[in-house]
């Protein structure tokens, strides 16, 4: 049994402050973890190989608890789920203040962290996902800002505290943020308008009264045998590939073409603040001319960021580079959700959304580690370089093959 309700004020704003204020704490700081890079190699004299294979490592624990994470979002809601990312997160950032060994590391940073935040994405985006139809893409664009803001103030913060207290003293003052942010922040979070008694968008609406959501959309098992799911799979690979790699790699690049570490820095902040432009740009941009058409765009521009980056060699380049590298490292995360209700629906989209970050974190695992052990063979990051720029561009087609966005059951 139905009833039709219309709400005043709207709770699924709070849903998007904290969404996007745990996106800045999490990843703002996981993707920055490239500026510790040259501190780990300095104490240790661990090759780039080995450092980048704990965030390799990371991205791929991240990938498989997010299909967890997403199961267990859909099932008992965002509100625990989160609290026990919050757990993991703090504890292996608190932990990396304590490292001696590469295996501590791997089980601190890789391990611990990457659990911790592998529910970042998928339980905050799919969250905000179920809460909003209308303007859908600018609300998961304005949550995925966060993670700009995070990128553009965290690699200053740790370079600040790497060099004035040292980086185990960074990494415990980090695992406290986290903690502390996500345990408070979980408590606000609900994972349906129905849960608040209200419809979605806050507008006049059927709900249940038994309390189970009306959403439509296909089921896991229905998803999985169809052309799109499969096509934004592979994209997302790609994607994740081409952007750990830069997020890891592009301090240590910068410095190799003697470029200070502070402004090494500053590059990576570039990235996190022109993604800021991409996040809400383009997650607007899908609600107008279509999540698809969106995605095409995004691809263009990385393959034109990765093709000039064959010949940056200064710090102006650079910059140019991480602009609009930037840009369309928003615009990807601010489309996944939508896309994927597009073509699915939400029945199911939290288990969806973590199996393509799932595919996506394979890309993320192989790329920083391959681009480390190519440089410490060949001694250069241009051949790492040249194989972003081609898989750029089959991202490309791949996003341009996929046809217009039909939930094509609701099984």
């Amino acid at each position: 049994m139905n009833r039709s309700v219309s709400a005043g004020w709207y709770y699924g704003y709070v849903i998007v402050a904290v969404c996007f204020s745990l996106q800045a704490v999490g990843w703002g700081i996981f993707n920055s973890l490239g500026v510790f890079f040259n501190p780990l190699m300095t104490e240790f004299g661990w090759p780039r190989a080995l450092v980048a294979s704990t965030m390799s490592i990371g991205m791929l624990v991240y990938g498989i608890t997010a299909i967890l994470l997403g199961r267990l979002s859909d099932t008992y809601g965002p509100r625990l789920t989160m609290t026990i990312c919050g757990l993991f997160l703090g504890s292996g950032f608190m932990l990396m203040s304590r490292v001696t060994t590469i295996w501590h590391m791997y089980f601190a940073l890789s391990l611990l962290a990457g659990i911790g935040v592998g529910g970042t994405d998928v339980v905050l985006l799919s969250t905000t996902t179920r809460w909003f139809v209308r303007a859908r893409g600018l609300m998961i664009g304005i949550v995925k800002v966060g993670t700009g803001i995070g990128m553009l103030i965290m690699p200053l913060l740790i370079n600040y505290l790497v060099s004035n207290y040292g980086w185990r003293k960074a990494f415990f003052c980090l695992g406290v943020l986290s903690l502390v942010g996500f345990v408070i922040g979980s408590q606000f979070l609900v994972r349906d308008p129905e849960k608040k008694g209200v419809a979605v968008d806050g507008i006049a609406g059927e709900i249940s009264l038994n309390g189970q959501a009306v959403e439509q959309g296909m089921k896991l098992n229905r998803a999985m045998r169809t052309w799109p799911f499969w096509t934004i799979c592979g994209s997302y690979f790609i994607i994740i590939f081409c952007l750990s790699t830069i997020l890891m790699h592009v301090i240590p690049h910068a410095i190799d073409l003697g470029i200070s570490s502070a402004s090494a820095a500053n590059i990576l902040a570039t990235v996190g603040a022109m993604s800021i432009a991409g996040r809400f740009i383009m997650g607007g941009a899908g609600d107008r001319i279509g999540n698809r058409m969106a995605l095409i765009i995004c691809f263009g521009c990385v393959t034109l960021g990765m093709a000039w980056l064959q010949f940056a060699d200064n710090l102006w380049m650079l910059y140019f580079f991480a602009s609009v590298h930037g840009f369309a490292h928003g615009g990807f995360f601010a489309l996944i959700a939508p896309i994927l209700a597009d073509y699915f629906g939400t029945r199911d989209h939290g288990v969806i959304l973590g199996i393509v970050i799932f595919f996506s974190t394979l890309g993320g695992a192989i790329g920083p580690i391959l681009a480390g052990y190519m440089f410490d063979v060949t001694g250069s990051y241009g051949l790492i370089f040249l194989i972003l720029n081609a898989l750029s561009v089959v991202g490309l087609f791949a996003a341009y093959s996929l046809r217009p966005a039909k939930i094509e059951s609701v099984e």
